[in-house]
């Protein structure tokens, strides 16, 4: 785990003098595992950028309890888009996942940066560009695809490191939090990993999917890894 702020790998391409005007605005801050600190009304004055850890944003159906996660927030990811655009509240729930850092900014002040420096702006809607095609990835896979499907295409984009929500997005989740991102519940996701193990494709243990067979995975599997 990197302790440095400083080291946000984006900032390769910023200018020395916006970084530290950056960082100057910045505050550091700690979450727990289990907490849910970003309400709708501190969305609509903060802007974060995560340092560490891991956070979920997902939305409920209170009358059932289904839960859909639609995005995992890791090093570097940044929310929330949709308040900071619109000034609109963003009706979506947020938990911390696993003790993390991250760096918090009024959002007129990340509104200001994205009018006056042109390489900020460049970075932040080439960020806004992967997350629409994500969402919208997520939405074709909800509609056209079976679990199975869904979940092999999750197995490979889990190993690509040109998906960006979704590289390495498997290590420590159990099975239930597996279904709700897929748009299903635990014991299809359960049928499903049992058959890819049958299938000499996987192996599984407690929250620890390993692909041990990615050419039979990519044969089977209805997506390619994305480009």
């Amino acid at each position: 785990m990197k302790t440095n702020p400083l080291e946000i790998e984006f900032f390769g391409k910023i200018d020395k003098n916006f970084e530290k005007e950056f960082y100057s605005c910045a505050k550091t801050i700690k979450y727990r595992k289990g907490d849910s600190p970003f309400s709708v009304d501190n969305l609509l004055s903060y802007f974060y950028i995560v340092l560490d850890g891991r956070i979920k944003t997902y939305q409920l159906n209170f009358e059932n309890a289904k839960e859909q996660i639609l995005f995992i927030y890791k090093r570097g990811d940044m929310f929330d888009v949709v308040s900071l655009l619109d000034g609109k509240a963003h009706e979506v729930i947020y938990e911390v996942m696993e003790d993390c850092r991250v760096l918090q900014f009024p959002v007129q002040k990340i509104r200001e940066w994205l009018e006056s420096d042109l390489a900020f702006k460049n970075m932040f809607y080439t960020y806004l560009a992967s997350s629409i095609r994500y969402t919208e990835n997520l939405a074709v896979e909800l509609s056209l695809y079976e679990v199975k499907d869904r979940l092999m295409n999750l197995l490979l984009e889990n190993l690509n490191p040109n998906a960006r929500f979704r590289y390495k997005v498997l290590h420590n989740l159990s099975n239930s939090e597996i279904s709700n991102m897929l748009g299903t519940v635990r014991h299809v996701v359960e049928r499903a990993i049992k058959q890819l193990k049958d299938e000499k494709i996987i192996k599984s243990g407690r929250k620890n999917i390993t692909v041990i067979n990615v050419h039979k995975l990519l044969e089977k599997s209805t997506k390619m890894l994305h480009k």
